[in-house]
């Protein structure tokens, strides 16, 4: 068997985020207020990701993240831990359907490196429960997400300041991930998920006709970010799996974008050199799976179909019925079964308990069981 096929996907997966227990919120609340030390938040990090942990074993998970305890958002927290990169604050947040998150972002300090991440260190305690049939894995936003994040207009002085060139910003960009993601591997790493919003608003047709406005070339920068993602991952040993989820935002249960998969299928699905796919499908929003057909024969696909924005739970033969749907397009040995995102991709979480996600992932066990 190929060796990044044990790796990643799982036909019973997950996307990598969960919710934060109450007993970390308010760690944090009292770090950000002085209350206690940077040791001692650590200390209380490393408690719940050991109890995560845990519970992600109890229900027979092939794979164990740190449900991204230690950050505050899925993506800014590793930007701002690369060197060239500061947090900022600025005037408006990130757009939901209904919600407007903080308004936080990344700004360019000087030259992108990634020598030395934090992240590193973190995956290493994730890495120390590792046993037989479960590997650690460690989920960092896309380096596209990082080119999109520096291209929006609070970003955009500071890093064409830095970075005249827009081609020396994504080579820059995608030698720094390498860095990172080679550092990984060094300890142990060998399961890699970029999750990457971009092509989520690509897929949304109102966006894009308000992005035109601007005489923004669409076509272009898909080119972009199909380059710095794959110059980021080129080159990488051979037993480590590089998967990416496709996301349409993911915040207190609300959305950022919708429509189906085809204005972006033969770029992502074709030409990026990831080992599977995480997608999203669990409601209308999403279209149907006809997209899937550009999808590389070498590659896998993880039909998100399970939501984690309410605590309802799926119908399992309705769930059924799609998975054999979508493998009309790609053969159902290449299908896996996961939650639609996380659970908490902002450390606000989505709206619904701790007892009602993990009832979310007992059912995709159970739907995958039944299927595989």
């Amino acid at each position: 068997m190929n060796t990044k096929i044990k790796n990643a996907p799982f036909k019973y997966d997950i996307v990598g985020s969960f919710l934060r227990p109450e007993k970390l919120k308010d760690a944090r609340r009292k770090f950000d207020a002085k209350e206690i030390s940077a040791n001692d938040l650590t200390q209380i990090e490393d408690e719940c990701i050991k109890d995560l942990i845990k519970k992600q074993k109890s229900l027979g998970l092939n794979v164990i993240t740190d449900g991204e305890f230690r950050r505050s958002w899925w993506h800014l927290d590793f930007m701002w831990g690369l060197n060239g990169i500061n947090k900022v604050t600025v005037n408006k947040g990130y757009i939901f359907n209904d919600e407007e998150t903080r308004a936080e972002s990344a700004a360019v300090t000087g030259k992108i490196t990634g020598k030395s991440h934090p992240f590193v260190e973190h995956f290493k305690y994730v890495k120390s429960f590792e046993t037989d049939g479960v590997i650690a894995r460690q989920t960092i936003p896309a380096p596209a997400q990082l080119l999109a994040e520096l291209q929006r207009n609070t970003g955009k002085e500071p890093t064409s300041f830095y970075y005249p060139d827009e081609t020396e910003l994504i080579i820059d960009i995608a030698a720094a991930y390498h860095t990172v993601i080679m550092d990984l591997y060094n300890a142990g790493c060998r399961n890699v998920q970029l999750d990457d919003c971009t092509w989520g608003m690509f897929c949304d047709k109102k966006y894009w006709e308000a992005r035109q406005k601007s005489n923004i070339d669409i076509r272009h920068i898909t080119e972009q970010y199909i380059k710095v993602n794959n110059l980021a991952i080129n080159d990488l040993p051979k037993d480590l799996a590089v998967t990416t989820h496709v996301c349409r935002g993911n915040y207190h249960s609300t959305w950022a974008s919708q429509g189906g998969y085809e204005p972006i299928a033969e770029e992502l699905f074709a030409k990026q050199n990831v080992d599977a796919y995480y997608l999203e499908f669990d409601d209308e929003r999403s279209g149907g799976f006809e997209p899937l057909k550009h999808v590389s024969p070498n590659k896998q696909v993880v039909l998100g179909l399970i939501t984690t924005k309410c605590p309802k739970l799926e119908d399992k033969g309705y769930i059924k019925s799609r998975v054999l749907e979508a493998s009309k397009y790609v053969p159902l040995e290449r299908l896996c079964l996961s939650p639609q995102c996380g659970f908490a991709s902002t450390e606000e979480g989505n709206i619904l308990t701790e007892e009602e996600q993990w009832s979310k992932i007992k059912l995709v066990k159970e739907i995958a069981a039944q299927i595989w």
